[in-house]
């Protein structure tokens, strides 16, 4: 990992500070203690690119804004619902929805986060395959972008936001599994002997460890924060969701994830020989609190499935819009809930899949981040 520049900002130290986002303005964590850094391997300046603005909805800053996918029993998506098939309520009282209609060509901003621990040593190819293909599939350059980052016990960016298809993959190439000191292989680690040398400083311990909160904050926080109010922000991990040496907490990546309104959807994999050793509970945690799905492929093609299913979730939403009968700026945590009340479709048992709720806006604004 030697040659690799640091991607960490300076973060402002004053409390007041805030970050808006599509549900209101958000107090920024950042703030509040040192987020873990991410490094970055040199690569090409991302060139401006254009966002069309028919593309995007126009609300009010005072509207929260969901999105939300919905299927039926048999898995498919339904893209027939109306305004009036479903209801929202905030902290349990029933909201009145000002917008609502289906979301089939908004831009996306994504991150690919990929686990390079040990854990992942012998089904790292067919996951770096499997995501490439994705990006082939999805990526409009004229209108989305991509970023790739690898983690460890740090972060590392592969890849800034880009639109440029070639350089995602390329990217994604790149990412490898780097042996800390002493790997003999199939995870183990002893002292001395073979194996990469570790990084140097507060980073030793951390070469081979697996930090997956600390790299789900440092992806939504410095990397999609900076993106346009106007795309769908979502990350794609890739790990067996086994943490082991992160600095922070799992509910304080998903309270990232919130405030940066970006979804993550996990895909569990183990050792490529039997795709065991999954942590599903933390995954499907991570992944249901900030609206997203948790994919557990079984072998190469379940991977490849799980892929096509987030592209098609990407294409295939609805966006609504209320305004909040509590008006008070007070940061709080507002629980958000989606209900369908049309009888005939609440028989199918569908299932409506979005971010369970939103900081509330504080009394101190701040400027609007790029639009």
């Amino acid at each position: 990992m030697s040659g690799r520049n640091s991607l960490t900002r300076t973060l402002a130290v004053a409390a007041a500070a805030l970050l808006t986002l599509a549900g209101g303005v958000w107090p920024s964590r950042a703030q509040q203690q040192s987020g873990p850094p991410a490094q970055q391997r040199p690569a090409p300046a991302r060139p401006d690119e254009e966002i069309d603005e028919d593309d995007v909805v126009r609300v009010e800053t005072d509207l929260t804004n969901l999105l939300f996918t919905a299927v039926d029993r048999n898995k498919r998506f339904v893209t027939t619902l109306r305004k009036e098939d479903v209801r929202v309520l905030e902290d349990g009282v029933a909201q009145e929805i000002t917008a609502f209609q289906r979301e089939t060509d908004r831009p996306l901003s994504l991150a690919i986060l990929i686990d390079t621990s040990s854990s992942q040593e012998r089904t790292l190819p067919e996951e770096k395959s499997a995501a490439q293909r994705f990006v082939d599939a999805v990526i409009r350059p004229s209108k989305d972008e991509v970023a790739v980052l690898s983690f460890t016990g740090e972060t590392t960016l592969e890849q800034g936001l880009t639109g440029t298809v070639a350089r995602v993959r390329q990217a994604i190439d790149r990412v490898e599994f780097i042996p800390p000191s002493g790997y003999i292989g199939g995870g183990m680690v002893v002292g001395g002997g073979r194996g990469t040398p570790p990084i140097s400083g507060d980073n030793q311990m951390r070469a081979g460890s697996t930090a997956i909160w600390d790299a789900v904050w440092v992806t939504t926080r410095e990397v999609l924060q900076e993106t346009s109010d106007k795309t769908r922000r979502a990350v794609i991990l890739l790990s067996d969701g086994v943490d082991t040496s992160s600095r922070l907490k799992m509910q304080e990546a998903v309270d990232s994830a919130l405030k940066t309104d970006a979804t993550i959807y996990c895909i569990g994999i183990g050792d490529s020989f039997s795709f065991d050793g999954v942590d599903e509970g933390s995954l499907r945690k991570l992944s249901e609190r900030t609206g997203g799905r948790a994919f557990f492929p079984r072998d190469e093609e379940d991977l490849r499935v799980a892929f096509a299913q987030i592209q098609d979730e990407l294409r295939s939403q609805y966006l609504l819009a209320y305004s909040s009968t509590n008006k008070a700026k007070d940061g709080s945590f507002r629980k958000v809930q989606i209900e369908v009340v049309n009888p005939e479709l609440a028989r199918q048992n569908m299932r409506l899949t979005y971010r369970q709720g939103y900081f509330a806006q504080s009394a101190t604004a701040a400027p609007p981040r790029r639009r």
